[in-house]
């Protein structure tokens, strides 16, 4: 009688006659099998495709915010804004960090011609704002340059800041007494109220700078021209405070953005004044241009800041309007320059002197240049210009610098220096294109006329980028022989492996086609120069990860295979004893990538003489010797048995069977299949997994379950019985001495009955393309369903006897576990029609919840599982198992 779900309360009694009664029910499940229609599950099991209309709406179209009306800063940093209806794109916050529009918007921007419009429109106006600066669009701008400064230049420390009240009435308005009015109001800055704020963190610090700007802004656009004034007078002033002087980058670069901001102001209101009916003056305008209001304006504001007093200030104030000299005279940013420059001698602080040095180079930098050429010992500033200046301004100049270069005192900066920095310009950007050659000329005239080899390296490093950058084969290869011939006498490459690295490294950087790489006759004399072991094999290292990178397809050429195998023969002779694992991983990686490119196609001698070659060359790297197996099966039977790690072994004769299989070779794949058999009782208890001992159960189980898979399609042997592998491996697994805690051998004969279910089918699940499995050669056979049952019954019985010893009290879990188990495999693959493997179904079940070890939830799904599967056509005798499944609560 079976347990109904009224009968819980005497589950506790009944539980205990279930042993016996499940071994007489162990033989009847196979022979009812549930019969399976496997295309029919598959559909079953698909989900089901709902086709979606996005209407208007697509995931990558734009998204459009609408913004209230502008928002104004206040003088306190406050913000205020009322709702607007109309639909202005807001900025993207990515824009004011990334100096423009960020990568995804411009991905976006490119399904969408407005934005498309738009963003061009924006990078237009920048484009032309810079190229109106005097140095050019070349030149660095400093919008990128003062990002990295204010993220660099940070601290910790207390600030403290000057602060200047100031009145909020216009003033001087009388004309009669518009000079004397501004003066004194000049005066007050200095002489009158002012407050010190102190202990000021970095952002307090920042925002006070902040509002200093906007109150600058304020006052401009308020007609108080001369409070603007004021407020850059007391800004500048804080530039000769060098108390925290880790922050003094920073604190310069937010001190000049407010000078900027002045300059500007100043600058276009001089020039709206120029405007002739409504018409402003051209980009390139004269003085006489410019009308007699906007020059007296102009001289104006250079009076005002001549009466400055100190410094410091009226340097700073009349540098950012300089650019104003062109409303006065042609030359009149000339003559200013020097004056300027001789003022910073009379600033007592170095760091305060350095960088108002550095904010007149801003404002006007081509008259640096200017400057160079007219000293006389100019060597060192030459070589400041080339490494600070932005690569694209110097290389558009590289002629005038090489001039600049030969006409330098040598005594003064060594020649090879400036050529040096100039070929490290060079290369980051290109040169004029009618320039190049001339350039490498007489940069290498200097440089092989060098004497001292640390010397010489240390520009031919430089120059080969340039070279391979923008020459040929023949140029490429007459350097390459210069620096043989300079670094072989009295063995001095033995002091500059790293610049040698560096020139390697540079030359299959830009020539990576191998065919023209091992044609350029000094490069493998140049490897002979790598001496040390170490040094040559990470040079090695260095030239097959490049090919293996930029090699796309298969190669035969015999030089390249020369080449290469004689650079992975290197690598493989650098193994040892001591060599860590991970090296060794590294190099078989890299020897097993250039194996894989080389192919002859067709000519399979060929082919195989390279294999041959491969497996005596690398025969240190167990990894390359399985990629070899892999290659070629000839390598099966003879190398397989050599290698180490027996899961490897284990893994290449079930690869070398299912290869053989699949060619139809029968016989190979029986000799494959049988070595892995004998192979299962010699993997040991532990394992060696990075240098960890592990257990080796679960790498077992894994490589079991996959052979028992690849069994399915083996036909039997006509010789042989039947079953004759799946046989002698449950031998095998049977002998073999499991851990006394581990379950893994119930798993795998539970695992076992899933395969003699799927092997009763009239079609198995799977095939091999013209091998004919078990199902076409016995045709389902009685004789052969018979051997399968009996099979299974002897595999049962071990699942039941283990099942029995897991009664006791530190066991009772694993035999829960266990007993679920196989209850899914019966519901899964059995017949449920069967009264028997129900019976024995329902006994499973109820074995698996009798200690209270149950998992519930998993109980629970399996039991929604079944009641759901009862309403499909020719499943209704699922109800009334699910009838008898009854579900008993924890306590």
């Amino acid at each position: 009688h079976y347990i109904c779900a009224q009968s819980l309360r005497f589950l506790p009694l009944l539980c205990d006659y279930l042993y016996a009664y499940i071994l007489t029910l162990q033989s009847c499940f196979l022979r009812h099998a549930r019969s399976r229609n496997y295309v029919s599950e598959s559909d079953v099991c698909k989900l089901e495709s709902v086709p979606l209309d996005f209407g208007d709406y697509h995931p990558l179209k734009p998204i459009t915010v609408t913004e209230s009306k502008t928002k104004k800063m206040s003088r306190k940093g406050s913000t205020s804004s009322t709702s607007s209806s109309s639909s202005s794109s807001m900025m993207d916050p990515l824009s004011s960090v990334l100096d423009g529009t960020d990568p995804l918007s411009l991905f976006a921007a490119a399904a969408d011609p407005v934005i498309t419009t738009a963003t061009m429109d924006n990078t237009r106006k920048k484009r032309d704002k810079d190229d109106s600066s005097a140095v050019g669009s070349d030149f660095e701008p400093w919008s990128s340059k003062r990002g990295e400064i204010l993220a660099r230049y940070t601290t910790t420390e207390k600030l403290s800041i000057v602060s200047g009240s100031f009145s909020t009435t216009a003033t001087g308005s009388a004309v009669s007494e518009k000079v004397r009015t501004r003066l004194e109001e000049l005066d007050d800055l200095e002489e009158g109220s002012q407050k010190e704020l102190l202990n000021l963190t970095q952002q307090d610090y920042m925002n006070r700078i902040e509002e200093l700007n906007q109150s600058l802004k304020d006052a401009w656009s308020s007609d108080q021209k001369v409070k603007a004034l004021k407020i850059v007078i007391q800004c500048s002033k804080l530039l000769s405070d060098t108390t925290v002087i880790q922050f003094y980058p920073s604190k310069f670069v937010l001190i000049t953005d407010i000078l900027d901001t002045f300059g500007k102001l100043v600058y276009e209101r001089i020039l709206s004044m120029c405007m002739d009916n409504r018409v402003s003056l051209s980009d390139n305008f004269s003085p006489e241009n410019v009308n007699d209001t906007a020059k007296e304006t102009c001289l104006n504001w250079f009076f005002k800041i001549a009466s400055i007093r100190e410094l410091i200030p009226r340097f700073y104030v009349e540098a950012a309007i300089l650019k104003c000299n062109k409303f006065l005279s042609k030359t009149g940013i000339s003559e200013c320059l020097p004056r300027l420059t001789s003022m910073i001698r009379g600033i007592g602080d170095p760091l305060v002197a350095v960088f108002a040095r550095a904010y007149l180079c801003r404002v006007l930098l081509t008259e640096m240049m200017e400057r160079c050429k007219k000293l006389g010992n100019n060597a060192l500033l030459l070589n400041s210009v080339m490494s600070a200046f932005r690569a694209e301004f110097i290389a558009a100049r590289s002629m005038d610098f090489i001039c600049m270069i030969k006409e330098c005192d040598e005594s003064g900066f060594p020649k090879h220096l400036l050529f040096r920095s100039l070929g490290l310009n060079l290369a980051l950007a290109d040169p004029p294109e009618n320039d190049r050659l001339q350039i490498l000329n007489e940069a290498w005239k200097v440089i092989t006329k060098l004497k001292n080899p640390q010397d010489y390296i240390n520009c031919a490093e430089v120059w080969v980028e340039y070279t391979c950058r923008h020459f040929k084969k023949r140029e490429v290869n007459t350097v390459l022989a210069d620096i043989i011939k300079h670094m072989t006498p009295d063995r001095a490459f033995e002091d500059a492996y790293p610049q040698l690295q560096s020139i390697i490294q540079k030359v299959i950087t830009y020539i990576y086609d191998f065919s023209l790489l091992f044609s350029v006759e000094k490069f493998l004399p140049f490897l002979d120069m790598f001496q040390k072991e170490n040094v040559r094999v990470e040079v090695c290292k260095c030239i097959m990860e490049s090919f293996i990178k930029h090699q796309q397809e298969s190669t035969k050429d015999p030089v390249i295979l020369n080449a290469l195998l004689h650079i992975c023969k290197t690598m493989h002779d650098s193994v040892n004893a001591l060599t860590l694992e991970d090296e060794k991983r590294m190099l078989a990686a890299l020897i097993n990538g250039f194996i894989k490119m080389v192919s002859f196609g067709r000519d399979f001698e060929q082919q195989l003489s390279f294999y041959v070659e491969a497996r005596s060359m690398f025969c240190n790297l167990e990894p390359v010797l399985v990629q070899l197996i892999h290659a070629c099966v000839a390598f099966c039977f003879i190398t397989i048995p050599s290698l180490s790690s027996i899961f490897t072994r284990l893994n290449l004769y079930l690869h070398s069977g299912q290869v053989a299989l699949a060619n139809q070779c029968l016989s190979q794949a029986d000799a494959f299949f049988k070595a892995a058999v004998s192979l299962v009782p010699e993997v040991p208890k532990m394992i060696s997994i990075d240098g960890k001992m592990r257990p080796s159960d679960a790498f077992l189980l894994e490589f079991l379950c996959n052979f028992f898979s690849t069994l399915l399609v083996v036909p039997d042997h006509p010789e042989q019985g039947v079953l004759f592998l799946v046989r002698g491996l449950l031998n095998v697994i049977q002998d073999y001495t499991w851990e006394d805690n581990s379950d893994d051998k119930v798993r795998i004969y539970t695992n076992v009955l899933h395969l003699l279910s799927a092997m009763t089918q009239e079609t198995y699940i799977y095939h091999v393309d013209k091998v004919d499995s078990n199902d076409t050669l016995y045709g389902g056979d009685s004789k052969f369903l018979a051997e399968i049952n009996k099979l299974c019954e002897t595999v049962i019985a071990q699942i039941l006897d283990h099942l029995k010893t897991l009664g006791k009290e530190e066991t009772l879990k694993r035999q829960s576990q266990l007993a679920l188990y196989l209850f899914n495999t019966i519901l899964a693959h059995g017949d449920l029609r069967n009264n028997k493997l129900n019976q024995l179904s329902v006994n499973l079940w109820n074995l698996a919840q009798k200690h209270g070890f149950a998992d519930t939830k998993t109980m629970v799904k399996t039991l929604e599982y079944i009641r759901r599967r009862s309403k499909q056509p020719e499943m209704s005798h699922f109800a009334d198992l699910a009838l008898r499944l009854p579900l008993q609560s924890r306590t």
